[in-house]
Formats: structure tokens, C-alpha cells, sequence
């Protein structure tokens, strides 16, 4: 875990919305239409509408999320579904705690 990259992720206002949504996803997002849990996480197009943004800008975030190692990714045929990374945010603020 690269603390300078995760602070530049969690520097947005949007992407920690996200990683709010996704911490409790049932209360965040509808139900899935072809999967009835949220087990691998969350479409990109229901964090794309509760966001309000355009596709791109949304993939742009997740891709940032994602090499931060703040999200996991799980493709279900064409979609691509994104839950948070329990260890890397605990070990992000684990770090905060002891090193500053």
C-alpha cells in the first residue's frame, strides 16, 4: 500500500463518496437485476447514476481507485463489478495512525 497514492485518490470528493456507497452498498444502490447480492460489489452503472457523472469520468476515477488498491474488481460476463478493499483502507489508516 502506497499511502502518497491512496491520499491523491482520497483527494477527490467523488471517489470518497464511493468508497462510502460502497461500504454499505444495499443502503447505496437498487438491487442487481441478474444477481440478487452485492457480494462481488457494485455495477459501474449504478455507481455511475448515483454519482451523476459521464462514463468516462466515473471509469476514470475507478481505474485510479483501483491501482491505488482501493477497490476490487469482478467481471460478470460484460460487467464489471467494484466492492471496496477492507485490508488496504485498514492498513491505509492503521499507517496514518503510526506514521503521522
Amino acid at each position: 500500500m502506497n499511502i502518497i497514492e491512496v491520499s491523491k485518490v482520497l483527494s477527490n470528493k467523488t471517489r470518497v463518496d464511493i468508497l462510502k456507497w460502497l461500504k454499505d452498498p444495499e443502503s447505496n444502490f437498487p438491487p442487481h437485476k441478474d444477481i440478487d447480492h452485492f457480494d462481488d460489489g457494485v455495477c459501474v452503472g449504478y455507481i455511475q447514476d448515483k454519482a451523476g457523472l459521464s462514463q468516462s469520468t466515473i471509469s476514470t476515477f475507478l481505474t485510479a481507485m483501483q491501482n491505488a488498491s482501493l477497490i476490487i474488481p469482478t467481471r460478470h460476463g460484460k460487467w464489471t463489478y467494484y466492492k471496496r478493499n477492507e485490508k488496504v483502507i485498514e492498513s491505509y489508516i492503521e499507517t496514518l495512525g503510526k506514521d503521522l
